[in-house]
């Protein structure tokens, strides 16, 4: 059996179609991911184990536990930035823990990663152990790919609207996105290197479109392997949103300045119709990601393998942008629209097909759920759970909670609560999922008990126990999950 494993970085569930869901501000059109929603098992309740980019990915990769961040204190690495509020687990893969990738290697299949996710093949990172082929497709956020010549002012300006926030570290994206994107030749018009509205007109050298393109070429290559496991990893629809003016213009027509950056801060004083363009942007990507996955699959379709390859599509974590007037992604206090995945997996028998299955799973169990269509046996326990015949068939639960770390915080979900605090039981916020869904109303001081219940929970999870200098970030109060301040805080202080 084939596998194909797709991840897309930031991928709201509310805008896979397949849901019959939407974001606040509408619907985003994904039809080729809608389409493979009906011939899939469609999983409802799906959970990051640990956050952000590369824990989610130590994860996936492994089946194995990031939280509590053991042996996991990564500041001291060189070639890379290395932040108190996203430094746990924010490191290589350990080398005691086996990746899919190695075993299914050692187990005869052929193997490839393709991936815009810099943050990988940052110094110090190995993300890429296990594969036969691996391509990294430059030039997302601020991979050192191009160092010059430097934008000029005006193109700047036309990214970064006046009259907001627009410091050091805002610029510095918007001037290396664009440095990163533009043609190694000169406009044959105006003789000079294309900026990024030119670049964009050919939507084909999008990072999206070459990270599609080019792990279908390796399908096509590598026809003769009797069976193979396929990483395609795409960064979009991460920000910077830049994105081609005709994906843009399916969700905002206005004359709105143009605006494609998070701000990781409060935004309510946002001007509406810069907001509107920034979620316009995002759908735009969201879109486009959805056309070229489309290529994907149809490649596949076209060499035959659908009818041999197991297909899962999944992400890594969400952002939020406008909600409780935020724009970022965080962990503390954690929303639906950043913790609650995607999760899609195609089965070539049409098992599952046009299914929904609630089962609570962490991306550990997209791991174990891959070893085991693989038959292959982990050397060792992992924390993943495999989870196929549950879903498919009996429904019964593999988990009656999930616990998502990021930094010094925990989030702890089961059938009717949503808890997140700080590992030492501080400023809980607590919502009733049957009375509250979308998270609303924290009832943390009403509901003591089920707060003590819940965190003890996460401390089993974590064994116990938390590293010393994970606790001591939480004391000094030099953790902020997701880049970003805590904008409200919970009356429930310690």
């Amino acid at each position: 059996m084939n596998i194909v494993l797709v991840v897309f970085d930031s991928l709201r569930k509310d805008c896979v179609g397949g849901y019959n869901s939407s974001p606040s501000w509408g619907r985003v059109k994904t039809p080729y991911l809608d389409a493979l929603a009906n011939e899939a098992l469609v999983m409802t309740r799906v959970f990051p184990e640990s956050l952000a980019t590369l824990p989610a990915r130590r994860a996936l990769y492994t089946g194995e536990r990031v939280y509590p961040f053991v042996n996991s204190d990564f500041r001291h690495l060189k070639g890379d930035f290395v932040l108190d509020n996203i430094g746990p687990g924010w490191g290589p893969i350990p080398e005691d823990q086996d990746t899919i990738s190695e075993l299914l290697q050692k187990s005869g299949y052929r193997t490839c990663l393709t991936s815009s996710v810099n943050h990988m093949f940052k110094p110090s990172k190995n993300f890429w152990r296990g594969f036969d082929q691996w391509d990294f497709v430059r030039g997302k956020e601020m991979d050192p790919y191009r160092s010059g010549p430097l934008p000029t002012q005006e193109e700047i300006n036309y990214w970064l609207p006046p009259n907001m926030p627009n410091d050091e570290r805002r610029v510095n994206l918007v001037n290396k996105g664009m440095m990163n994107v533009r043609e190694l030749r000169v406009n044959l018009i105006t003789k000079e290197l294309m900026n990024m509205r030119e670049f964009m007109k050919h939507e084909e050298n999008s990072i999206v479109a070459q990270v599609m393109i080019k792990a279908s070429k390796w399908l096509q290559e590598n026809q003769d392997a009797k069976k193979f496991f396929l990483v395609v990893e795409s960064f979009d629809p991460h920000e910077a949103w830049f994105v081609p003016k005709q994906y843009r213009l399916m969700y905002d027509n206005s004359n709105a300045h143009e605006q494609v950056l998070s701000l990781y801060e409060d935004i309510s004083k946002m001007p509406p119709e810069i907001l509107h363009r920034t979620q316009a942007n995002y759908s735009g990507l969201v879109s486009m990601c959805d056309r070229w996955f489309g290529y994907l699959y149809e490649t596949m379709k076209n060499l035959g393998l659908l009818d041999n390859t197991i297909l899962i599509v999944t992400s890594d974590h969400g952002h939020s942008i406008g909600e409780n007037n935020y724009m970022g992604k965080r962990g503390y206090p954690s929303t639906r629209e950043v913790f609650d995945i995607p999760l899609l997996i195609r089965h070539p028998n049409k098992i599952g097909a046009g299914q929904k299955s609630d089962l609570l799973i962490q991306h550990t169990d997209i791991s174990a759920l891959i070893l085991d269509f693989a038959k292959v046996t982990p050397s060792k326990i992992i924390h993943g759970k495999k989870f196929w015949e549950n879903s498919v068939k009996n429904g019964k639960p593999i988990r009656d909670h999930v616990t998502v770390g990021w930094g010094t915080t925990m989030t702890v979900i089961n059938d009717e609560w949503w808890l997140n605090c700080k590992i030492s039981g501080r400023g809980a916020f607590l919502y009733d999922l049957n009375k509250d869904p979308l998270l609303k109303k924290n009832v943390a001081e009403e509901h003591q008990n089920v707060v003590d219940y819940l965190f003890s929970k996460g401390v089993d999870d974590a064994g116990g126990s938390f590293p010393d200098y994970l606790l001591q970030l939480e004391r000094e109060g030099m953790d902020s999950p997701g880049c970003s301040p805590l904008a409200s805080r919970s009356r429930y202080q310690k």
